[in-house]
């Protein structure tokens, strides 16, 4: 590490091209011969002095003062010891006298809220074990695999019983056997950036280079990355690049000037969530967010970023359509930067809006994203599944609609935290009819998520079946496991994600038209869809029947793929899950019937609220390819649960 910037490093961050910036900011522990010193250097272009304040000196920057290294404001000082452990603060003295103790914006921790000094640590020291995991991701082509993402708040899904967090460790041995068991792919961690206020959820952040210290160490968060990726988890953080808080210690007026946001009061100041927004066109701007993007990868191993309010970067503050050039051009520069250092690594846009190319090529007009959350499928299912289900014949469009746009964009289908908070009530308590009815549409609709193209997301609490909505202050309700109805839910999901990982064309083609074709969109009157999915191969089909009324039909016509025989490898309504039991558990025999514009047609029972998957029956040197379906159902009332190692570091 230098030990003076050079020339070419502040050239660069002054350029916004320093994507190490967090080399050279910060405080760094560093050897010079025989000597340890600590070196701490700041950008603060409108200050007239910069001290350092800590434990150290009775925060008392006096006789502390940082050399400026340049005429563009960065700062340097260096401390003939070894800091490690130590708190500090930069004294900042702006133009006007004033002065402000701020936190280091590129600070690696930060002592526990409600204190707010930085807190001198070294990062390396930490021996990881996931060097497998790391070869595969850069060769994973991440279109074509199974992506079912379980998002999680660390505060809130488990506590102590005395109201206290788990720690990071503590995660490591209880979250990842629950995730593995359960069979999700990804777990997405809102935002772990350091922030003062709990309920913020860490959307308002103050040190994004500071992993905050509510759950413990930073070498204690890279343990449970670490099991994570040796279980075969990936991990995906919530990351919010366009705003930031504007509590007294943070970036808000860092130097007495608008340094890291935007000098105009109508482009800076964010009214909705009492924010800051960054001034995405500010040059050191992008070297310290592009940065941030590519320390996470590097030092934590972190797999991907779910990029918080697309939408408020690419148009201006209070407006749906005034471009801001500046966002959508950082958008860009960070996409492309983070393919180029580390492929393989997923940047998923959280954007509510209809612009264009969102994960296309920047080179080809896009912004360079791998997925965009699909908001408009979530609002209309939602709308669709809240009407009640005699008047969805007049809804049947917002089934229908998301087809126009499917395959523009790679996907993924979100039911995350914001749907079931602020009174929005939760999925299952979203769902109209009696008790039983609740159930049962929140199984289809599930099963409906995983048959529509596009990965998967869906919130914690989900597959408890909370009646209640996400109360952020207290854990899940696991109580709720002691009910047989949610403990048959939660067997569901379970089954529901085997099937969607063993089934190819559930996710192999999911951005093009060629894994998808309706048997029949029209039947509004009995609110019945039926659609083929298909993968790579275009003979490896399924055929999905979904029942969005309480309505059974028993000898339903509907048009099929291919002569043979199919079994019914998934129905929502088994007794098993909790349904009514109306299933096809005989093998379904195709005749040469024409029907919705198909050679073959079968005819099968409909279970009320239902989904049910069928496979075709491929025979192969006189055994059926598929018959280890038939073991699905033992295995899973018996609760099989995959063991998984946790090793120490």
């Amino acid at each position: 590490m230098v030990i003076h910037p050079t020339d070419y490093q502040l050239h660069l961050f002054h350029e916004g091209s320093l994507y190490g910036s967090h080399d050279l900011f910060g405080a760094h522990v560093m050897q010079e011969g025989n000597q340890t010193y600590t070196r701490f250097c700041v950008w603060a272009p409108a200050a007239l002095e910069v001290r350092l304040a800590g434990d150290f000196n009775n925060w008392n920057g006096q006789g502390w003062s940082f050399e400026k290294v340049n005429n563009e404001g960065v700062w340097i000082y260096k401390a003939d010891k070894d800091l490690t452990g130590s708190l500090y603060k930069y004294e900042i003295i702006s133009t006007s006298g004033l002065k402000h103790l701020k936190a280091d914006p590129y600070g690696f921790y930060s002592e526990l809220r409600p204190n707010t000094a930085s807190v001198v640590y070294p990062l390396d020291g930490y021996t990881w074990n996931d060097k497998r995991w790391l070869g595969k991701k850069e060769k994973k082509q991440s279109a074509t695999e199974a992506t079912t993402i379980y998002e999680v708040h660390l505060g809130s899904w488990k506590k102590h019983p005395d109201g206290s967090f788990l720690t990071y460790k503590e995660l490591a041995a209880e979250l990842i056997p629950y995730v593995l068991a359960h069979g999700y792919t990804h777990i997405e961690v809102l935002p772990l950036t350091e922030h003062p206020l709990d309920i913020s959820w860490g959307y308002q952040s103050t040190g994004y280079f500071s992993l905050t210290s509510r759950y413990g160490t930073p070498h204690e968060f890279m343990y449970l990355v670490d099991q994570c990726h040796q279980n075969g988890i990936g991990v995906i953080l919530d990351w919010v690049p366009g705003h930031f808080c504007k509590d007294a210690h943070g970036l808000y007026c860092f130097d007495g000037s608008f340094t890291y946001d935007y000098e105009h009061e109508k482009d800076r100041e964010n009214e909705v969530w009492g924010t800051a927004n960054f001034d995405l066109g500010k040059t050191e701007v992008q070297s310290f967010l592009i940065s941030n993007a590519l320390f996470w990868i590097e030092k934590y191993h972190i797999d991907g970023f779910r990029v918080d309010a697309v939408a408020n970067i690419i148009y201006w503050p209070g407006s749906e359509r005034e471009m801001n050039p500046y966002g959508i051009d950082f958008l860009k520069k960070l996409n492309t930067a983070v393919a180029k250092f580390q492929p393989g690594t997923l940047m998923i846009a959280e954007d509510s809006t209809d612009w264009p190319k969102v994960t296309a090529d920047p080179q080809d007009g896009g912004l360079g994203f791998t997925y965009k959350w699909n908001m408009g499928w979530m609002n209309d299912m939602l709308k669709y599944m809240e009407t009640p289900a005699f008047e969805r014949r007049h809804q049947h469009h917002k089934v229908t609609f998301s087809f126009l746009y499917a395959f523009t964009e790679n996907f993924i289908l979100p039911f995350s935290h914001d749907e079931v908070v602020h009174g929005k009530k939760s999925l299952l308590n979203k769902m109209p009819g009696d008790y039983w009815q609740k159930f049962a549409q929140l199984r289809l609709l599930l099963g409906y998520m995983m048959a529509h193209p596009g990965k998967k997301l869906t919130f914690m609490g989900t597959e408890l079946g909370q009646f209640a909505e996400w109360k952020d202050k207290d854990q899940l309700d696991w109580n709720l496991l002691e009910y047989e109805m949610h403990e048959k839910l939660n067997l569901f999901v379970i089954e529901l994600n085997k099937i969607y990982k063993r089934s190819k064309p559930l996710y192999e083609v999911d951005s093009s038209h060629d894994g998808f074709e309706w048997i029949d969109a029209d039947n509004s009157q009995q609110s019945i869809f039926t659609f083929i999915r298909r993968g790579k191969d275009p003979e490896d089909t399924l055929v999905i029947i979904c029942n969005f009324t309480d309505q059974t039909y028993s000898g339903y016509r509907i048009g099929v793929p291919q002569l043979g025989t199919y079994r019914e490898i998934l129905n929502s309504d088994a007794d098993v899950f909790g349904g009514s039991g109306v299933s096809n558990k005989k093998l379904i025999q195709a005749q040469e019937e024409a029907f919705h514009g198909k050679a073959y047609s079968i005819n099968i029972n409909v279970s009320p609220f239902g989904i049910s998957i069928l496979r075709p029956v491929k025979k192969r040197k006189g055994r059926i390819t598929n018959a280890t379906e038939k073991g699905r159902g033992h295995a899973a009332r018996r609760g099989t649960r995959k063991q998984i190692k946790l090793s120490d570091s």
